[in-house]
């Protein structure tokens, strides 16, 4: 019944379980425990390359330390408008690099253009102005659009022509992979992301997320930023149970295909209802569409919780499915939008 965001769903049993059974006797901490230590294996397996991990329990955590590793204060950050960077993160990326600038971006599809980020750098290399760092994407987007990789190809090539580097904030990570068809290093590194923001929390996990790192040149100043900001946990074997078990045995490619197979079957039922379809097209596990101001009160009236997403039509709201979504709650709620249009 609850459709505000794929946080609202609990912890997957199997993370659970992994998290008990890692509560059994003693560890090392700060990351020296033995769940923690296999990570990097496991990432660069499905990375296909060595990689640096760092485990954070939040999104934000991971988005403002890895942007704060590669962009200094006087740096320029190029994001999209609508990033969570941008919009949820309480200035968080700016607070960890000790002053660098958001510069925030229109573009269509929720998704920023090299020909955007080109435009906004001015004045490169005075002294009298910030300067360019580093661009980041949402992958997912905000509005659940995924880039593809000839996109995401762009706009490594765009950062490399200003010494940036290329973040990716995956607080929808699993989601955007399992949407695009390719493989994870396909979706990051092949195609010029240097530093990915790995999220697990939204999909299954308790809370649990990690900055991956690309090359290996920062994975000391990194270290010791996470150190500094507070999220190094002592007790770190929790989270490195979490990951494992996360990525084993593919919980979370199942996960997520799941929640992305919901939401198609949530959006076509609403299109179907209201004869309209999405305002985007649903490529992950959110749908944003015009439910009309009846429908929505009908459905809240029904006990269906969403947020309103003004902009898109009368009625504009987000709905978003996750790994635990059934079948029975998506037909529910489009049985009450039937019944609010005067149907059977």
């Amino acid at each position: 019944m609850d459709f505000r965001s794929d946080n609202v769903s609990g912890a997957h049993p199997a993370v659970i379980e992994a998290i008990a059974a890692a509560n059994h006797g003693a560890a090392a901490g700060y990351g020296h425990d033995e769940w923690t230590q296999r990570l990097g294996q496991r990432f660069a397996e499905i990375f296909e390359r060595p990689v640096t991990v760092m485990p954070v329990a939040t999104g934000t955590a991971a988005n403002a330390l890895a942007l704060a590793t590669f962009t200094p204060p006087w740096g320029s950050i190029y994001c999209h408008a609508g990033a969570h960077i941008n919009v949820a993160e309480c200035g968080a990326p700016d607070f960890y690099s000790g002053g660098a600038r958001l510069c925030a971006l229109d573009g269509a599809q929720g998704k920023l253009s090299p020909a955007a980020v080109e435009n906004a750098i001015q004045r490169e290399g005075d002294v009298h102005a910030n300067q360019p760092a580093a661009i980041s994407i949402s992958q997912a987007t905000e509005i659940g659009t995924v880039y593809r990789t000839d996109e995401i190809a762009a706009l490594g090539e765009a950062a490399r022509r200003h010494r940036m580097v290329l973040h990716a904030d995956g607080a929808r990570f699993a989601n955007a992979l399992v949407s695009s068809g390719k493989s994870a290093a396909e979706l990051t590194w092949k195609a010029g992301v240097d530093v990915l923001s790995f999220g697990a929390t939204k999909n299954g996990c308790m809370g649990a997320d990690a900055v991956v790192l690309f090359g290996d040149e920062r994975g000391g100043e990194l270290a010791y930023r996470r150190k500094r900001g507070g999220h190094l946990l002592s007790k770190s074997r929790f989270l490195g149970a979490q990951l494992e078990v996360y990525l084993a045995n593919e919980l979370w490619l199942r996960n997520a295909r799941h929640a992305n197979a919901a939401a198609q079957r949530l959006a076509a039922g609403l299109e179907r209802v209201l004869g309209i379809a999405p305002a985007e097209r649903v490529e992950a596990n959110e749908i944003f569409i015009a439910l009309g101001a009846p429908v929505a009160m009908a459905l809240r009236s029904a006990g269906f919780l969403f947020y309103d997403w003004p902009g898109i039509g009368d009625g504009g709201a987000r709905l978003v499915t996750s790994w635990d979504t059934s079948d029975e709650a998506i037909d529910a709620l489009v049985a009450a939008a039937t019944r609010a249009r005067g149907g059977a």
